[in-house]
């Protein structure tokens, strides 16, 4: 299989020697078919809710422009979360 990294580099990742880019990790990915964040993080790390997993398969039955909503949705409320959390934590840097 070819990953596009040289063996070496993949010999340091695996002997925890080195850590990949950001640009090998995506081709490391690409060649297995599998996320980035399956090679970042152990099962237990990544896993949605139960109620949280039937509402995506939900959503992913919608017709493509209803899905459109719900991911803009979401991406607006994952913005403000984060700007909230970014406030907060320059506002207690201040004081």
């Amino acid at each position: 299989m070819h990953v596009g990294v040289h063996v070496d580099s993949l010999k340091k990742y695996e002997a925890g020697q080195a850590q990949p880019s950001l640009d090998a990790l995506k081709k490391m990915a690409l060649a297995l078919h599998v996320s980035t964040d399956f090679l970042l993080f152990d099962e237990h790390e990544r896993v949605l809710s139960e109620d949280l997993a039937l509402q995506l398969e939900a959503v992913s039955q919608m017709p493509a422009d209803e899905q459109m909503v719900v991911r803009e949705v979401l991406e607006s409320l994952i913005i403000k979360y984060q700007s909230r959390r970014w406030d907060s934590g320059r506002q207690a840097a201040k004081g």
